[in-house]
């Protein structure tokens, strides 16, 4: 049994801690510790250096995500691992003393019809006084199912299931997705018995007013698991039924008072009393202090229509969500695929996007689907351009289209005898396990027969998007054509094959 221990951070100086007890958890302690530790940096840019303690025990490897989210970091995380197991501790929390040497006594042995196994999160509050509206809601991790503030899973777990689901941009519900899907799948969860704490962070006073963007992270649990996952995922129902009466009685208050005194003052009523009940809920337990009063009297106003906002926001921007289809990567052709083709070009200014290109690339961000680019550039070959103008170019190619997880290119002439120049499936092998995938986890989109040629010799999917220099022969023999990039970008996020 090996496992490997992955920390997704946005640079938190709490992350000094939780490392320091790890590491200080694996001073002579039995059992085995992790194989290396993984923290993956979640900032969308290079900032100050992380606040890493010094190393005296396991690699602590550092790897970039790209601000995308805890999702896609984890993701990241498990994919760059090479052990059995793969545990994710979140970035403020405090592993207990002899924590790895509990973790590994939680995995050995486990059947291997047990997929995860979670620990114990207890949330120290306050002893002096009762704790405020958001110290008891982070209480509730202490009671909640198969959260990631400490969670193992099986490698092959994740890579069946395809990881977290990338949709989940926020540290919400990505984790009671994923484990409802393991369920599905058959794996068994279990807990274990090492703990850690996980204090309280500091919030702001408008915290719980931004939190209710997780409404909208709830309509996609909805769209893939039903209407009864709050019950599967140990969920209470929620208010989102009150708010929704809330925001009404004061919209209508509002739309009334020009045409009705009456009926505005009944709207207004209905709304002062549901919201007056709302704030008596939040303060009643509180330690009702008069800036906790204060904040408690303002949110609880604030609260409802912002549930409601992202709910309808969820609401658009899910309809027509499915499930997490597992590890999904499309590998574009750059030339007269994503952009004109100008024969030898190593100048940024001479690029031009094809028609369609950043919408169809938007469209598979969107879905949480990564994009990579593999290109024949056989001028470097000839010496006709150099390496350094190929990056030059594929540079203002994200400019222009957005970013890109991977670029391959092969600098050889068709007399090299390489393997990565297309036909060959160099390019499209070494793009897929950058990425963490199989090749047969990726489709490939181009414009000519190469490229789906290389496709099949990998072993992934090729969709042939014919262009003028397309010959008939290519399309001909082409299991999947598409008139468009975006007709392209439809089969793959429809999963249909068809000609």
């Amino acid at each position: 049994m090996s496992y490997t221990v992955v920390v997704p951070t946005v640079g938190r100086e709490s992350l000094r801690v939780t490392l320091h007890a790890l590491l200080a958890g694996l001073d002579g302690a039995p059992g085995p510790g992790p194989h290396e530790i993984i923290v993956v940096d979640d900032r969308p840019a290079p900032g100050a250096p992380l606040p890493l303690p010094p190393s005296a025990g396991p690699e602590i490897r550092v790897i970039r995500s790209g601000g995308r989210g805890p999702a896609a970091a984890r993701n990241m995380g498990w994919r760059a691992a090479a052990t059995e197991w793969v545990a994710f501790l979140d970035d403020d929390v405090e592993p207990e003393p002899g924590w790895p040497a509990r973790l590994a006594a939680d995995l050995a042995d486990l059947p291997p019809s047990v997929g995860g196994s979670q620990g114990r999160v207890g949330v120290p509050l306050p002893a002096d006084r009762r704790p405020t509206d958001w110290e008891r809601g982070t209480a509730g991790l202490a009671n909640a199912d198969w959260i990631t503030a400490d969670m193992a899973y099986r490698r092959g777990v994740l890579a069946e299931l395809g990881g977290f689901d990338e949709r989940f941009r926020r540290a919400y519900r990505e984790d009671a997705d994923l484990a409802l899907r393991a369920l599905d799948a058959g794996h068994g969860l279990v807990l274990g018995d090492r703990r850690l704490a996980h204090p309280v962070r500091p919030a702001g006073f408008w915290a719980s007013v931004r939190a209710q963007a997780g409404n909208a992270d709830d309509v996609l649990m909805w769209r893939v698991h039903g209407p009864a996952w709050r019950a599967r995922a140990g969920e209470g129902r929620g208010l989102l039924r009150r708010h929704a009466a809330t925001t009404a009685a004061g919209l209508l208050a509002l739309a009334a008072a020009p045409r009705s005194r009456t009926a505005a003052a009944f709207a207004a009523g209905a709304w002062a009393a549901l919201t007056a009940r709302f704030a008596y809920e939040r303060i009643r337990p509180g330690p009702k202090r008069p800036g906790e009063l204060t904040k408690m009297l303002v949110t609880s106003a604030v609260i409802p229509p912002a549930a409601i906002w992202h709910r309808l926001r969820g609401l658009a921007a899910h309809r027509r969500a499915r499930g997490w289809g597992g590890p999904r990567v499309v590998l574009f052709d750059r030339d007269d695929t994503l952009i004109r083709d100008v024969p030898y070009n190593g100048d940024p200014a001479r690029v031009e996007p094809m028609p369609g290109a950043r919408r169809a690339l938007d469209r598979l961000r969107r879905h949480g689907v990564r994009i990579g680019v593999v290109s024949n550039q056989s001028g470097v070959a000839k010496g006709r351009i150099g390496a350094a103008d190929v990056r030059r170019v594929n540079a203002r190619v994200e400019e222009l289209l957005g970013r890109v997880d991977v670029w391959e290119f092969c600098p050889h002439d068709d007399g090299d005898g390489c393997k990565c120049r297309k036909p060959e499936p160099g390019m499209i092998e070494r793009a897929a396990e950058r990425l963490g995938v199989l090749p047969s986890d990726c489709a490939v989109i181009g414009d000519i027969g190469r490229d789906i040629e290389a496709a099949a010799a990998a072993g992934a999917r090729g969709i042939l998007v014919p262009t003028g220099r397309t010959r008939p022969a290519e399309i001909a023999r082409a299991v999947e054509t598409a008139p468009t990039l975006d007709a392209a970008v439809d089969l793959v996020l429809g999963g249909r094959r068809r000609r």
